[in-house]
This record gives C-alpha cells, structure tokens and sequence, in this order.
C-alpha cells in the first residue's frame, strides 16, 4: 500500500508500534531505520550527531531551535556522523552565528542524513518514556509516495541494540598518535589553538568510538594519546610501555563489545597501570572484573543530568548519553560504587577498591554540556604521576 501526502508534507516517522508521524522533510532524501531515542540538550546539535556512540540511533531532539548555530570543522566529534537520522518541532532555522561554515541542512546532505520537522517532539519523547525504547523509520521524499508495508518490513528487519556490536564500526583502522588537538579558542584569530602543555603522560586510549573532545582534554591535562583500535590486544597495548590506559565512550551493547574486548582489559588491569573508562568503557571495565550490564528502558541523553558524588554528597551536572547500564544486583566485591544518578539511582561510576582502576558513565568531558567533572582527567594524570613516583622509589 502506497501513501500519497497532501499539505506539502513529504516525510514521514513511523515507530514498531505501528504510530505514524507526518512531516517535513529536510537534509538528504533517503530513508534511515534504527532506535528512537531523544536528547533533551539545548545545544550542541552537531556535537551530539557526531557523537559515535549514536550510531544505530535517529535522535528525537527535544529543544525547538536547531540548525541556528549553521555548521563548522571544530564542532566535529568524529570524522562524520553517526548517527542515522534527526527529529525537530521546528523547521531547521536559518544560520545565525558567526562561526557558520555551512547550513545545518547542506551538512546534513553532505552526510548522507535524513531529518523531518513538524512533529510534537514533546509527545514524541513522552511516549518513548513510557513505552521505551522503539525501532523507528524516517522516509523523506520530495515527491512523496511511500510504501507503508515496505518500510514496516524495513523496520520489522531492524534487530534492536540488544546484542549489537558497533565499536568496530567507529573505531579507528590502526594504531596512531592523537595530533589534532585544537582546545583553547582564540577569539582574535577566530579559531582553535593549538595546545602548548607539555606531555607528560604517555596514554594509550582504546578507541571504541571515542569523542574528540575527550582527546583534546586529556592532552589538555598532559597526555600523550596513542589511538588504538577496539580489538587490540593488551599484548600490543603493554608494548606500548604506557603510563596510562584509557576505555573511551562508543555505541552498541557492552555486552557484545566485552566478548573480544573483555579478556583483553582483565589482562589489562592486573599490570597495575591507571585505567579510566568513560560510557562504555566504564562498562566494560565492570563486565571485565565479572559485572554484568542491562538494556535501560529509554537511556539518559542530554547535558542537565545531576549526578552525586558517593563520598562527598557532591552532586555535579553531567552530559550523558547512554542506553545501557552497569547491574547493581551483580557488581563484583573489587568494584565499589562512587557516582549515583539521582534521576533514577543508577550507577554513574566506579572504582577499583585496591588498583589505580576508576570509570565514570557520564561525560566529563562534554560537548556539549557543562565542566563540572573536568577534573576527572586530573585525577587520572595523579594517579599516574603517583604509579611514576612509587616507581622511581630506591626498593
């Protein structure tokens, strides 16, 4: 059965459930199917579709205003997006800002990506928090003709994130130092510039979809970054002769990543050398010490997510982005609890109770999002500078 639109309408989003949205099509004209999740952050659009722990996912976008800022080369958190698809309230706005490369809609076109306006995101995100996670069609065609029973097998055909592996679909092709870091922006020159710390630490970060940002910050705090791909070996990764070693964010189901990976990082985590995961590296380290990780009913994604300090009661504001979590039922006697969310209680950190070993859920480094855990990479770099110094101790 065909669908033709009147009202100038050419787009559609149809969910698993058999809910049909009409809309407004924009960005490429194509079809993308995968879990609708949403975002409730109010800024950092291109950020957040860069991010490739998005991958296998279409973003509702909560926040009315999007495609405003345009589109630049330093707002990339990877190479190209990840993400399959966008949903806004409103028609993409026009570029208003004096750091605009390019429109958000040509971008989009550039990367092959699809989007759809005119939808109440805001019933849209309702019924995912009370339905969950769904599978999710978007279809935009200029002269719109869509064959519902083709995209319902479309997205019939879509197994869903549980058991998905994606890391290495995002990971890196081989092993390389990290040279394109441009933090500090200078406003004169309207542009990054580059980072003069000297670096002091030699990191080796596993890259299992990492973000720029978390780059940039660990050279910011005095590291050497050595990129390594997914399924590197800790063999490979011990020849390095590291100071540190890094577990960075990326997409899928920890559970299938840790199948290659999770040997590899136990291995990792009885050299004693410091380790810090983020996302689903801190998954990983727990599924690595015998933890074990479930689906979330609808995930944490956006950048106002308060989270506490265990020891402290501190409570930081945190940019999350996440559809798995590490059990609380099934946490090993190694591991103890050391950041709470206090949306729903859930783990957002963990560290090791006698080894240099420490992991957080949320992202302290942003992007967008507030600075409030910055320090994290700090304490990351004393824990090497302690591990150096203990060394260098007369025995």
């Amino acid at each position: 059965m065909s669908k033709k639109l009147n009202y100038n309408k050419d787009a559609l989003l149809i969910l698993d459930s058999g809910a049909i949205f009409y809309g407004y099509g924009f960005g490429a004209e194509t079809e993308s199917v995968g879990e609708l999740c949403f975002n409730t952050s109010m800024t950092g659009y291109q950020e957040i579709l860069t991010d490739p722990s998005y991958a296998g996912q279409i973003i509702n976008f909560t926040f009315p205003h999007i495609g405003n800022v345009g589109t630049n080369p330093t707002d990339m958190e990877s190479d190209q997006p990840s993400a399959l698809g966008l949903i806004t309230r409103n028609k993409v706005t026009t570029p208003s800002n004096w750091r605009n490369i390019n429109p958000f809609t040509e971008w989009l076109k550039k990367h092959n990506l699809p989007g759809i306006s005119g939808i109440d995101t805001r019933a849209l995100t309702h019924k995912i928090r009370e339905d969950g996670a769904r599978t999710a069609l978007i279809s935009f065609q200029k002269n719109p003709n869509f064959n519902l029973e083709k995209i319902s097998n479309k997205i019939s055909a879509f197994p869903g994130l549980m058991g998905m592996e994606l890391a290495k679909t995002v990971t890196c092709a081989a092993s390389t130092e990290w040279s394109g870091s441009k933090f500090c922006f200078d406003f004169e020159q309207q542009k990054f510039s580059k980072n003069s710390k000297r670096k002091r630490h030699k990191v080796v970060a596993i890259d299992f979809g990492v973000k720029h940002n978390i780059l940039r910050c660990l050279e910011t705090a005095g590291c050497k970054v050595i990129l390594v791909p997914a399924e590197s070996s800790a063999e490979k990764i011990l020849a390095q002769n590291p100071d540190g070693i890094f577990l960075s964010n990326g997409p899928g189901d920890p559970s299938a990543t840790a199948k290659y990976a999770g040997s590899e990082i136990r291995a990792l985590t009885e050299s004693g050398i410091p380790m810090f995961g983020i996302c689903i590296g801190h998954q990983l380290i727990a599924l690595a010490l015998g933890g074990s990780t479930s689906k979330m009913n609808k995930g944490h994604r956006g950048a106002n997510h308060p989270v506490k300090v265990v020891e402290t009661k501190q409570i930081e504001i945190t940019s999350q982005n996440h559809g798995f979590v590490v059990d609380d039922d099934n946490l090993p006697n190694c591991l103890e609890v050391t950041h709470r969310s206090l949306f729903d209680g859930s783990i957002e950190g963990l560290k090791h109770k006698s080894l240099p070993i420490f992991s957080v859920q949320y992202h302290p480094e942003a992007s967008p999002g507030p600075h409030d855990s910055r320090d994290l990479f700090y304490h990351f770099t004393h824990l090497m500078e302690e591990r150096t110094n203990l060394n260098a101790k007369p025995k």
